[in-house]
């Protein structure tokens, strides 16, 4: 019945909507951690605006998963993992949001990884939707 099967994945477009469907409701969580954990049992920052930060974020990214929008999603996961590359460098130098947002050295590590990530998977999935 099928003698052919594809052995090609999806695109860096659908991608996208793969990781921020993984990461959205992270971020949702990680909101939620940082009121309920402690500081004392926590690497990372617990302050307010922080937690508020990554609940309002995972919220549109989770809408975004809802549309099913890849073009959201490319645009989101670029635009957060710029801001995460921002927040570590921020973190390091004092500039702002590092008091604002409480940042720790775990915080940092967190940032430059995950912003990394994002940043490369969101310019993989614009590179491929633009036109030959």
């Amino acid at each position: 019945m099928l003698d052919h099967v594809s052995t090609v994945g999806p695109s860096w477009a659908t991608r996208n909507l793969q990781t921020l469907t993984v990461f959205a409701p992270l971020l949702v969580l990680t909101g939620i951690l940082g009121f309920v954990l402690p500081p004392a049992l926590s690497l990372m920052s617990g302050e307010t605006p922080y937690n508020v930060f990554h609940l309002l974020a995972g919220a549109v990214g989770l809408l975004l998963v809802l549309r099913r929008s890849i073009a959201g999603a490319i645009v989101f996961n670029l635009v957060f993992g710029s801001i995460d590359l921002w927040q570590a460098l921020a973190g390091l130098t004092g500039m702002f949001p590092a008091q604002l947002f409480g940042l720790r050295p775990a915080d940092h590590a967190v940032h430059v990884l995950i912003g990394l990530f994002l940043v490369g998977v969101g310019y993989l999935g614009k590179k491929s939707l633009a036109p030959l």
